[in-house]
């Protein structure tokens, strides 16, 4: 595994899941981590032993229990940071409404707005923010994470996929906007994983049995599947993969 030193990562989302098991594998790669998260109180012990466990490859964990939707939150965090010291934006935020458009609860202008946000314009927001300030390496992975409902529809799933289809579009045009300043910009599609924001969807018990029988390898995708994803477009091996997105799910996709 090649050894990054003296340069940041910034996960948001980065409490569970697929950014917690990301965060785990950049620290071991030799990343310093900035956790941005939104941590219930009954849940910091847990945390905090997560942090503990990447501090032991000698890296520097900065953990922020913070709203990364506000903007005031962002300038904070980010005037925290040496300059030029961020080589890579992780975008793991999962918030949303998960409402179908017809039936006694349905989808809201304000629910969809807030979805398409913290889902989707969202990463822009933080990238922005980090060009603005002079945070951005000379070498940058802007990552972030899409799914499979981006082309298919599952019942509530139309205000996530709409962020998505945003996500998407914004990584096209961060792909050729930021090469310039050496800015590599990807979504990663990840197969169906067991995560807190995967159980979250109407029917998910349904759609793991689903996934595991369209899976060739018959099983999930993992979160840490997806964070040696993460690790490879962090290499300097991916120095040359932008504005695309990368299947993780072992093929569950196609089939």
């Amino acid at each position: 595994m090649t050894k990054i030193k003296n340069t940041f990562a910034i996960i948001l989302g980065a409490s569970s899941g697929l950014g917690l098991a990301s965060a785990h594998k950049l620290a071991a790669s030799g990343y310093h981590i900035v956790l941005v998260h939104r941590t219930r109180k009954s849940e910091l012990t847990a945390l905090s032993l997560e942090i503990k466990a990447m501090k032991i490859h000698g890296v520097t964990v900065l953990s922020y229990n913070k709203d990364a939707l506000k903007a005031e939150n962002i300038s904070e965090i980010i005037e925290t940071l040496q300059d030029n010291s961020v080589s890579v934006l992780l975008h793991s935020i999962a918030k949303g409404t998960l409402q179908p458009l017809v039936g006694d609860q349905t989808l809201a202008k304000e629910d969809l707005d807030i979805t398409i946000h913290a889902m989707g314009t969202n990463w822009w927001q933080w990238t922005q923010a980090l060009l603005k300030a002079n945070k951005l390496s000379s070498d940058v992975r802007n990552i972030a994470f899409t799914s499979e409902g981006n082309t298919r529809v599952w019942k509530g799933y139309g205000a996530v996929s709409a962020a998505k289809a945003t996500l998407e579009a914004l990584m096209r045009q961060m792909a050729i906007e930021l090469a310039p300043l050496g800015v590599k910009t990807n979504c990663i599609q990840a197969g169906a994983t067991q995560t807190p924001s995967f159980t979250m969807i109407p029917g998910s018990e349904a759609l793991a049995k689903i996934a595991v029988q369209r899976n060739p390898f018959k099983r999930m995708t993992t979160p840490q599947d997806v964070a040696n994803g993460v690790y490879l477009l962090c290499s300097p091996e991916a120095n040359w993969i932008n504005g695309t997105i990368l299947k993780i799910d072992g093929g569950e996709s196609i089939n």
